[in-house]
């Protein structure tokens, strides 16, 4: 299934292709206080793919903290965060927010809430390579 995703405004837009076979998107409600704030809730397939098309690159702030392994892309226009991506021994690696997501039935996404705080920066960058998605392309200017 393909998944298509934008900020508010299109400046940052995806495609996910998420595996047919899954019969539910979780939908993680991390509870960071970043996340809290912008009401994120995450999801990531270990099979899918993704690619971002941004159109103003210097429209996009790529937002770090804690312990700065991942960074979110914050469209500057309208302020909506679609994606996290980071990067692991020369790999990146996306989770996108599926309230960025456009005519996906709702009944699919499967709340979970989400807590990482007890996690030091090797067992995180871990987690990541296993259930985020491993193959992201970034396109600029699109």
């Amino acid at each position: 299934m393909l998944i298509q995703g934008t900020c508010h405004c299109g400046n940052i837009a995806y495609t996910l292709a998420w595996p047919s076979d899954a019969e539910a998107i979780p939908a993680r409600a991390c509870d960071c206080s970043f996340c809290v704030k912008h009401g994120g809730a995450w999801t990531s397939h270990p099979g899918g793919s993704l690619r971002v098309t941004i159109e103003d690159a210097s429209r996009v702030s790529r937002y770090a903290f804690g312990t700065r392994t991942s960074r979110f892309h914050v469209c500057t226009r309208c302020g909506v965060v679609p994606l996290v991506t980071c990067l692991v021994d020369g790999r990146l690696y996306g989770v996108v927010n599926v309230h960025t997501f456009e005519g996906v039935d709702p009944t699919l996404l499967q709340p979970v809430p989400a807590s990482f705080s007890d996690e030091d920066a090797p067992a995180r960058l871990a987690r990541r390579q296993s259930r985020w998605i491993p193959d992201v392309e970034i396109v600029e200017g699109a």
